[in-house]
């Protein structure tokens, strides 16, 4: 008999679901403790730029429900989480990492510290810092391309590549939020349909910030899930080189 690991178990029992209990208990400190965890995920350049607004008043729940185009996975919701990039905290973010890594490479500087001090001084100021119209990007992108005509270089340093990069990273930390809820017994729908600007406006958010996703938290209800789960099958999208 094959053996199900407690991972495989909770990966499967994962699901959108568009329909909670209202009536069955739920624990907001669940919430909490799973963006706790959230926060340890993988995020690129260890720059953190990301950011999880609660939204757990009846209040504001029920008009982010209207803003999420009334979808049931947000109306009967018991706590809605929504997952931003803050594109303007890269000068803090990066400060905070170099001094950490020379903290960490206090006494013992070698050519890695060298490397690491630079990534975080220079590399990392020179691909964040874009200007509303994307020139600067648009300059890096240029350079990229003639540098790479010789050897491999890294081709993604627009602003819109810097946007992209920031998102994949609020992503992964949205999964391991939504798989913590359901490792403590909580069901989640992370959703893409919401009127972003009034999003915004309801939180007070930043005028660069962006919205990665909303995640609905709840206890699933049969009806709250479709049906049997679908995917395409793995030789299509499992390839071997």
């Amino acid at each position: 008999m094959k053996h199900v690991s407690e991972l495989e178990q909770l990966l499967h029992s994962r699901r959108s679901v568009r329909k909670y209990n209202a009536e069955a208990a739920f624990d907001h400190n669940a919430v909490q403790r799973a963006l706790e965890h959230a926060t340890l995920s993988p995020n690129s350049s260890n720059m953190q730029m990301w950011a999880f607004h609660r939204v757990i008043s009846d209040e504001k729940r029920q008009q982010l429900a209207e803003i999420c185009m009334g979808q049931n996975a947000a109306k009967t919701a018991n706590e809605l989480v929504v997952v931003t990039v803050t594109p303007n905290k890269w000068k803090q973010r990066a400060a905070m990492n170099a001094d950490i890594v020379r903290a960490n490479f206090a006494g013992r500087e070698d050519e890695t510290s060298k490397r690491a001090f630079k990534y975080y001084d220079k590399l990392i100021p020179m691909v964040y810092n874009n200007d509303a119209l994307g020139l600067r990007g648009l300059m890096r992108k240029i350079y990229s391309f003639w540098l790479g005509r010789n050897k491999p270089m890294v081709r993604e340093v627009s602003k819109q590549d810097v946007r992209v990069c920031l998102h994949k990273s609020a992503s992964l930390a949205s999964m391991t939020f939504m798989l913590s809820m359901r490792e403590q017994g909580y069901d989640t729908c992370p959703m893409e349909g919401f009127d972003s600007v009034r999003t915004k406006a309801l939180l007070g958010l930043a005028d660069n910030d962006e919205i990665t996703m909303i995640i609905s938290c709840g206890v699933r209800t049969e009806e709250g899930i479709y049906g049997e789960r679908h995917r395409v099958p793995n030789e299509q999208v499992i390839i071997s080189h």
